[in-house]
């Protein structure tokens, strides 16, 4: 790209970052906004409808003009608490999304749909939900979730050989997910000293009921996929220390010559440290690496790995939060498989409009090792409106 015009996107960004620092603020009227979740009572139970919209709007370099991308979540919940600390409930999660915003379960309309129940020893879930690894996972700090290099609910760039996002490709997620949203069975301990464990059971590739169908009728399909996940937590000195290790390990099924079950395997580390009472600064990373071609489960084999890092710093201040992030990631070439790499940065910066309405801005930059080789990047806007309490 020309130098010029470089400087001129990177000038797009800082002129983001400068009006929205100086307008934001300004809407003082929007700081006790606040979108309660509509609740009704059903007998002696509560459904509850919590819901989160985002929208961004962005300049990519591999097309001429602004373009938009968007989603939005229906999350309803019908929950019985017992006066006993019981606590049974029915969730899910419905989906409306454009192609740039398919998230990491590839634009289902349905991404979660499960029965809980908690106590005092824990939770257990079962049905369409996360596994053990991606519930406990811990990555660096983030001033937007939705919009990271990792693990991103929306991403700026097309694949121009596909026409899918780049992310449907391939994509930087840190968190241990191999069983994705199929139906399992899950457990999550209650911390002790610190100390979380979680376990998770996954039949198959299948998203209904768990033990009911054998999911797709393809080579290399996986079956009994166990996850493991650890968070520990603890304070030194004025730090807040959080970490996490996690692994999933199946079996295939009706495999080519060179595959075999998915193992996936992921840690990560965040420190927060208050400079003063208003100001933290929060550095971490994560790693994850698997056989499983592009993390894509049904590719797992013998030879070549996948493997991604992110790592990130923020400076947060009240409802202000900036964060610098780079990642890379790598999937080696395998069996008609091509060989895929990725190196990222992001700047960005963030602002708690109310309870309910939150923005952020940034630049993204982006090279990708395919076919063909991409240089990439965009200045963004991103909106977000949630239901709270």
């Amino acid at each position: 790209m020309p130098v010029r015009n470089l400087a001129a996107r990177l000038g797009g960004a800082a002129a983001f970052l400068w009006l929205g620092c100086w307008t934001l603020p300004a809407s003082a009227a929007l700081s006790d906004f606040t979108l309660p979740p509509p609740s009704f009572a059903v007998g002696e139970s509560e459904l509850t409808l919590s819901a989160w919209a985002g929208g961004a709007l962005f300049a990519p370099s591999d097309r001429n003009g602004a373009a938009a991308s968007g989603a939005l979540l229906i999350s309803p919940q019908l929950r019985r608490d017992y006066d006993s600390g019981l606590v049974l409930a029915l969730s899910g999660t419905i989906a409306a999304s454009d192609a740039l915003s398919h998230g990491r379960y590839g634009g289902r309309a349905l991404e979660k749909l499960f029965g809980e129940m908690r106590t005092g020893l824990g939770r257990v879930e079962i049905g369409l939900t996360d596994g053990a690894g991606y519930q406990l996972a811990v990555t660096g700090p983030k001033a937007d979730p939705a919009i990271s290099l990792d693990d991103p609910r929306t991403g700026f760039f097309r694949d121009p050989v596909t026409g899918r996002a780049l992310t449907d490709t391939f994509a930087l997620r840190t968190p241990v997910g191999a069983s994705s949203d199929y139906a399992k069975i899950v457990y999550v301990s209650p911390a002790l000293f610190g100390a979380q464990l979680s376990l998770s059971f996954t039949p198959s590739e299948s998203r209904q009921l768990p033990f009911l169908d054998a999911g797709p009728d393809v080579p290399g399909r996986q079956t009994d996929i166990w996850e493991l996940g650890l968070r520990y937590s603890r304070e030194v000195g004025p730090v807040s220390l959080t970490a996490y290790g996690a692994a999933a390990e199946g079996r295939g099924e009706h495999k080519l010559p060179g595959q075999e079950g998915i193992s996936d395997l992921g840690a990560g580390l965040r420190a927060d440290y208050p400079l003063n009472d208003e100001v933290i600064l929060s550095l971490g990373g994560a790693y994850r690496q698997s056989n499983a071609h592009a993390f894509a489960i049904n590719q797992s084999w013998q030879a070549g790995t996948t493997s991604v890092s992110h790592v990130s710093g923020a400076v947060s201040s009240g409802d202000f939060t900036v964060s610098l992030e780079y990642g890379s990631g790598r999937a080696d070439a395998v069996a008609a498989l091509p060989r895929r790499g990725l190196n990222a940065w992001e700047a960005a910066m963030a602002y708690r409009l109310s309870p309910s309405l939150s923005a952020s801005w940034g630049w993204q930059h982006m090279i990708y090792a395919g076919a063909p080789r991409l240089s990439l990047e965009a200045v963004f806007f991103h909106l977000t409106a949630q239901t709270s309490e």
